[in-house]
């Protein structure tokens, strides 16, 4: 096979024989004749350069994707309101009796009975808070999915709210706008009894219990017992009342003792009405609470009633008003105000205080 046509004509003898056999070759008509391909050199020729840049991937923003759910920050709660109560109001009037009695004659007209009135107040504190977005900012966000202008409504009022918790607590600076920790009727902290381990905090080394379970009741008695001397016998351990801390402070009344009780156990035997509140502003002040307080943790003891009178309550003046939608040229701009009275005490000897446990 010396050349390309006997190699065809070989190919066409024997292709038959081989189909018989099973083997089959579509497409082919020819043997390779002899020296075919000696001579045959593969091209080596450069491959032109590029004129895009060298890539083989797509835009990430392409295969990246979006979850549907909307994470939140979280933020603790605004507590104050549910510790205290809370109502629109701002006046309240204080009456006090007063009178003299006298020996009985039946000429005598001597004696007195009176009432003094007293109607204190407090100054209100308006604040605001502006929403703003443009039409780009919402086709940007609803391409992720996000509902802008309902996400910052939701900011809007969340921040309104923390700032009127946070007044619940503080009051203003420079009006006669006081708190539930700061009122100035309210009697001065006690301090903790000494602990057997030293010192008198409940914890110490960032949370290492260091006060006993007998030890944290004590000191919860401690309370107890101020508001009874505060009020002359007026209040009873039958009292509806709220232990108030925070929520560091509250893990001591996990705190069991030698007779396997704890110390919330003991609370409920001997205090049937007491409820445990919790609020970060009870806790010492550093960075992961800024609203806390700088001389340490505090445990607050507030009774509800006495006499049938209500200790207080936190008071506002406008909880939330929504001005009108202010429209630019491609934007849009609303504000939001709230006011607060801060937290009313009506019975400073309705509360009691102790700090640094």
């Amino acid at each position: 096979m010396h050349n390309l046509a006997e190699a065809k004509k070989a190919w066409a003898a024997h292709a038959p024989q081989l189909a018989k056999r099973g083997i089959v070759m579509p497409g082919v008509v020819s043997y390779i004749p002899s020296g075919w391909g000696e001579d045959i050199q593969l091209a080596m020729d450069a491959q032109p350069g590029l004129t895009t840049d060298p890539n083989s991937g797509i835009p990430t923003m392409l295969s990246t994707m979006v979850d549907p759910e909307v994470f939140r920050v979280l933020f603790s709660p605004n507590e104050a309101a549910n510790i205290f109560g809370e109502q629109k109001k701002a006046m309240f009037p204080i009456v006090e009796h007063d009178g003299e009695v006298s020996s009985y004659g039946d000429f005598n007209d001597n004696g007195h009975a009176g009432a003094n009135t007293n109607f204190p107040q407090r100054q209100s504190y308006l604040f605001q808070i502006v929403k703003e977005y443009g039409e780009y900012e919402l086709d940007a966000a609803g391409l992720a999915k996000i509902n802008w202008v309902t996400e910052v409504d939701v900011a809007a009022a969340t921040m309104l709210n923390k700032y009127q918790n946070l007044t619940y607590f503080y009051g203003v600076q420079n009006l006669e706008n006081y708190g539930l920790l700061n009122d100035p009727g309210l009697s001065a902290s006690i301090t903790p009894a000494p602990k057997a381990n030293g010192g008198v905090t409940w914890f110490v080394n960032g949370g290492q219990p260091n006060a006993t379970a007998n030890e944290v009741y004590n000191d919860i008695i401690a309370l107890f017992q101020k508001v009874v001397s505060q009020n002359s016998g007026l209040v009873n351990k039958k009292a509806n009342m709220k232990l108030c801390m925070s929520p560091d402070s509250s893990v001591a009344l996990t705190f069991t003792n030698s007779f396997n009780v704890n110390v919330e156990d003991l609370l409920k035997k001997n205090f049937p009405n007491m409820t445990v509140e919790t609020a970060m502003q009870y806790g010492v002040l550093d960075e992961s609470n800024p609203q806390g307080i700088a001389a340490g943790n505090l445990v607050q003891l507030i009774v509800s009633e006495v006499d049938g009178q209500k200790a207080g309550y936190c008071a506002f003046n406008e909880k939330l008003r929504a001005h009108s939608i202010i429209r630019g040229l491609s934007s849009f701009k609303q504000k939001e105000t709230a006011g607060t009275w801060g937290a009313v005490v009506r019975q400073p000897s309705a509360i009691s205080s102790m700090l640094g446990v």
